[in-house]
């Protein structure tokens, strides 16, 4: 066997590995919360040495942020969100339309990938210095993404004459930012469907410079304004 095949055969191996240990830390850490889920507890669930995980991951901390970095990817590919085709959508669609409807789409995905485990790291952060400026990093970046949507736009000719792009970008990074849709999950009791809805419609009228529409911004509830499973 040669050494390129060889090298791609314990490539697939680890990248197995990794899945099935991330799909085991995902499910302990929903039932039991970051203080209940034990690394030891990950690997027997996983199937893999305990070497293994401490070698592959270190601590606890480390293979939570990793989760969360792949549950909001969707792979574990090492490319940013900028990177991503709907992110690419979202900066060269021919529509100002088709742009906010991209971001508001891939930021639907994310959100049903990765809320319930970004609920836990959130928590985890206030006893776990690391996945707190994980946390802080993953918020800036936020902004420095939404700030090149807007730039393009702008660049583009899709944003009216004189529009406050720094305004823009900020009122934008907090509503598309994941912490938003956990707080209206948790309060008003959304849906993704319902939060894809609201970006489209509050990005739309913010652009325009105008106030949402009660009737047409705002999803409609269910279940009473409370929200099924999951962590919030």
């Amino acid at each position: 066997m040669s050494d390129p095949v060889k090298r791609d055969l314990r490539a697939a191996r680890v990248a197995e590995t990794e899945t099935r240990i991330l799909s085991a830390a995902v499910e302990l850490f929903l039932e039991n919360g970051y203080a209940g889920t034990t690394l030891t507890a990950v690997a027997e669930r996983a199937g893999v040495g305990h070497r293994t995980l401490y070698v592959r991951f270190g601590t606890k901390a480390a293979l939570l942020k990793r989760a969360v970095d792949v549950a909001f990817a969707g792979d574990t590919e090492p490319v940013d969100v900028r990177g991503r085709p709907w992110f690419t959508l979202a900066l060269t669609a021919p529509t100002a339309a088709e742009r906010i409807e991209a971001l508001a789409v891939g930021g639907r995905l994310m959100m049903e990938r990765a809320g319930d485990i970004l609920a836990v790291a959130l928590e985890a952060g206030a006893v776990e210095p690391d996945l707190a400026a994980a946390a802080q990093a993953a918020r800036e970046a936020t902004r420095e993404n939404i700030g090149a949507f807007w730039s393009r736009m702008d660049d583009d000719g899709l944003v009216p004459p004189g529009s406050d792009l720094a305004w823009l970008t900020d009122t934008t990074t907090i509503l598309v930012h994941a912490e938003t849709y956990l707080l209206a999950r948790k309060m008003i009791g959304w849906d993704a469907d319902g939060y894809e809805r609201w970006l489209v419609a509050t990005l739309t009228r913010l652009l325009a410079g105008t106030r949402p529409d009660q009737e047409n911004a705002l999803p409609g509830r269910h279940d009473g304004g409370r929200s099924e499973g999951g962590h919030t």
